[in-house]
């Protein structure tokens, strides 16, 4: 298959280069600022802010598959506007579309979360990414959206840089005791959207882990992966902070993990020394 990666110099999106090449695809991935390292793919720069842009750069390449893992957290243009500028040109491609989303589109007031749970953002980035979602199905009712959560690797990634420069002193921070999510590793991740792009699925997936845990347990788990001393990490209560965003948001992967080859591992697993 042609394969599009949206955001291929991020976290999520040099994995999904790598085991898309791997796979043998012919693949592309575009970048903001700089290319990623990922080998084996053709390089394109792109604001997905610019409709124009968006619309040129999936013309001219063509692709079958465009997977859109493109977002800034404090950008609604980004997030929003963009994500819908990459379904109109996908749909205007008859390419298959599938959307990165996040648990973040949750309050956390039910805590557990299935597929068919309405949208009730109470952050920012949280209603850009439900607004993001609107806007795709809307457009392209057989595109696949996919809710995950906080993504975790073997040491690249946001989450584990925040732990190490804790455990070290570089960093004054906290990590919170009462804000608990579902990590999912960033290769099981990355699986589960090819699996899906391959698939005749539509709709809203969610692909996180099999574990619920709070940031500051998942950074123990991490800093004992590593070598670090989990007692030198802070802690604190997110409740009371000021920092926008639900508290507990545990997403249900149940009924997606039954159409799934991939198994979605919990960080207790993935996190073993």
């Amino acid at each position: 298959m042609r394969v599009l990666i949206v955001g291929g110099s991020g976290f999520l999106g040099g994995e999904l280069v790598r085991r898309a090449t791997a796979g043998g695809h012919v693949v592309a991935a575009t970048f903001s600022t700089r290319p990623g390292t990922a080998a084996g793919a053709d390089w394109l720069p792109l604001d997905i802010r610019d409709r124009t842009a968006v619309t040129r750069v999936i013309g001219a390449f063509g692709p079958e598959v465009v997977v859109n893992a493109a977002y800034r957290q404090s950008d609604w243009v980004t997030t929003a506007e963009g994500a819908a500028h990459v379904a109109v040109a996908t749909a205007a491609n008859r390419g298959r579309l599938v959307h990165v989303s996040s648990d973040a589109v949750f309050s956390g007031a039910a805590i557990t979360y299935a597929e068919d749970r309405v949208p009730d953002p109470i952050s920012p980035y949280g209603a850009a990414k439900a607004a993001a979602e609107t806007a795709v199905q809307a457009i392209d009712p057989t595109a696949v959206i996919v809710r995950t959560s906080l993504i975790i690797g073997d040491g690249g990634s946001p989450h584990e840089a925040l732990v190490h420069a804790l455990a070290t002193g570089g960093l004054r921070k906290v990590l919170f005791t009462d804000e608990v999510r579902c990590p999912v590793h960033v290769r099981d991740l990355a699986a589960a959207l090819l699996e899906l792009a391959g698939s005749g699925r539509t709709g809203i997936h969610h692909v996180a882990g099999t574990d619920a845990m709070s940031r500051y347990e998942l950074g123990c788990l991490i800093a004992e992966r590593d070598g670090l001393d989990p007692a030198r990490l802070p802690s604190g209560l997110r409740a009371g902070s000021g920092v926008p965003g639900p508290l507990d948001v545990r997403l249900d992967c149940t009924l997606t993990q039954r159409h799934l080859a991939t198994k979605l591992r919990g960080a207790r697993e993935f996190l073993q020394r």
